[in-house]
Parts: C-alpha cells; sequence; structure tokens
C-alpha cells in the first residue's frame, strides 16, 4: 500500500511539473506580446480530451491595442457548433519582464514568464460546460515562430490532473 500511494504521489507531481521558460531563452525570435499582438490576429484551434479525441474546434479574431502601458486583447471566438464567446484581456509587463493578465473568465490574475521565443502563462480559468461551471487549471506555452506566426499549447488540468489539450496556430494579419 506504500509503494502504490508513494507511486500516486509521485505520479502527481509529475502531472503538475513542466520545463522551465528559461531553457528557451536562446531560441529566436523574442517573443514579445505587446508587439507580436497589436493590430489584428487570427488564431485557428481545437480541443482535445486527455485520450486525444478533438471534441470543439474553433477560429479566433484578436485585436490588440495598448492602452496605458496595458496590452488590450479582445478575442472573439467562433466555434465549430455556430456558438460565439468573447474574451477581453489586459496584460501588464512587470519590472520583472514577466506578465501579469486578467480576464472576465478568469479567477485572480494570470502569470506569464518569456523568455527567448516562448512564453508561459499560468492561471485558472472559468469554463462552462453543460450548464455548470469549472475551475480549471491552465498551463499555456506559446512559441513565436517567426515574425507573424505562433504555435500554443495548453494543458488543463482539474484536481492534479490533465483532462485535455488547447492546441492554437496564430497567424498576424498584414
Amino acid at each position: 500500500m506504500k509503494s502504490f500511494v508513494a507511486l500516486l504521489f509521485v505520479a502527481l507531481l509529475a502531472a503538475c511539473s513542466s520545463p522551465d521558460v528559461s531553457r528557451y531563452a536562446a531560441n529566436q525570435p523574442v517573443f514579445d506580446p505587446a508587439q507580436f499582438f497589436l493590430g489584428k490576429t487570427d488564431a485557428w484551434g481545437m480541443f482535445q480530451k486527455r485520450g486525444g479525441e478533438v471534441v470543439k474546434r474553433f477560429h479566433v479574431e484578436i485585436t490588440g491595442s495598448n492602452s496605458d502601458g496595458k496590452l488590450i486583447l479582445d478575442e472573439r471566438f467562433r466555434y465549430d457548433d455556430g456558438t460565439t464567446q468573447q474574451r477581453v484581456w489586459t496584460l501588464v509587463r512587470q519590472a520583472d519582464g514577466s506578465w501579469r493578465g486578467t480576464a472576465g473568465d478568469v479567477v485572480g490574475d494570470a502569470v506569464g514568464e518569456a523568455a527567448g521565443n516562448a512564453l508561459n502563462w499560468r492561471y485558472t480559468l472559468l469554463l462552462p460546460v453543460d450548464g455548470k461551471t469549472y475551475e480549471m487549471k491552465m498551463d499555456d506555452w506559446m512559441y513565436q515562430m517567426d515574425d507573424r506566426t505562433m504555435i500554443n499549447r495548453t494543458a488543463m488540468s482539474k484536481f492534479g490532473f490533465e483532462v485535455g489539450q488547447v492546441t492554437l496556430f496564430f497567424r498576424k494579419r498584414d
């Protein structure tokens, strides 16, 4: 029994860990959210259950603007079932280079650390599903590929167990 409990504890710790963003410090181009998201950006994504089944696809139109030193991201989602959603992020670069962000469906602050071409966000998202709302832990990784392209992968978890993944492809408009 003790072996089982120890194994379960190790599995829980592994589920909560992710790479340190500093490992990407030498990667180019350097990702600056305030520069990348300024203007219009499109994103295409999908949500996959833990087993890999794609259960939702979507397109996002993002408008980024600066207001008093804050980056405002107005995200308009259109899902494959015809439903829509809007999320407005307010992001602020901190003195140490990290980022803090808020949105109406985020509990508290999102905290982001950047290095090289990568940014890692961690936050709790209020996720509505079938008339109920769940608090989901988000471990969100963004990787800038070139001046106009970014790939994003997010692990969603509840009680330390991964429930699914969100994958997004971003493309800045001309």
